[in-house]
Parts: structure tokens; sequence; C-alpha cells
């Protein structure tokens, strides 16, 4: 029997994550830079591109919080989202399904795998609108 109680937006800022975590990490490696992990507007951009939307601050918030808490993400103080080893183990032993079902598919793989749980990150009005305004520059630019 399975952990169960993640939601399906946790499983959606999940595969986000990944997502931006790895175009982070290519980028930086590309550049010979540190890898520092993915800033919230590289999250709310590969959610935007898995869903075609943008989450909320509070669904961003209670699901960053659920992962981090399941030790699946971690979150510095500069707000920079990482997979942490627990969550790229989950997302290595996934059934693949490719990106169209990757969030449904990891939703069941989190229900079976891990109990969410509830990290003690914030996430404050001015850090997610400053974060969602990168995003629309970048949009804006073309990157």
């Amino acid at each position: 029997m399975g952990a169960g109680g993640w939601h399906w937006n946790d499983a959606w800022i999940f595969v986000s994550a990944v997502i931006a975590a790895r175009l982070e990490r290519d980028r930086a490696m590309h550049a010979a830079l540190p890898v520092t992990g993915a800033t919230l507007a590289d999250l709310l951009a590969a959610a935007d591109f898995l869903h075609h939307s943008v989450p909320s601050r509070t669904e961003l918030e209670e699901s960053v919080r659920r992962l981090a808490g399941a030790g699946l993400l971690t979150v510095d103080d500069d707000d920079l989202v990482e997979v942490a080893p627990a969550g790229e183990q989950l997302w290595r032993t996934r059934p693949f399904s490719g990106l169209s079902s990757a969030v449904v598919t990891l939703q069941t793989q989190l229900n079976r795998a891990v109990t969410p749980g509830d990290a003690p990150w914030e996430l404050d009005e001015g850090t997610y609108h400053a974060a969602v305004r990168e995003y629309s520059l970048r949009l804006a630019d073309g990157r």
C-alpha cells in the first residue's frame, strides 16, 4: 500500500522542478559556471510549458512545502530549487511515459513511494511576483 495523499499540483510542480533543474544544470555546464539550482522563474517557465498555466503563489508554496518536507526537493534562502537525491531517484525509477503524461505518472509514483511532508518554507507575495515578472520578461524577449 502506498503513502497516498499527493495532489496533482504536487506532481506538476515536481516534474516542473526536474525540468527546470536539468535545464539550469545544462546551461551552467555549457557556460562553465557552477550549478546553483533553478530559480522560481525557471520553475514557473517549466510549469507553464507542461500545463500552459503558471501556478498561483499558494499552489506553488503548498506543493514545494510538501515535496521539500518529503525530502524530494530542496529550496535555499535565495529561493533556488533543486531536486534532492531522493527526488532524482524517484524520477529515474518512474515508468517512462513521456512528458505528455509525466505528471499523472509521477502522482501515482508519489502516492506509492512517500508521504507528503511540510517543510517550513514560505513564499512571500513579493518574491512570487518578482519571479512572475522575470518569467514574463523572458517570454517578451522570446527566451
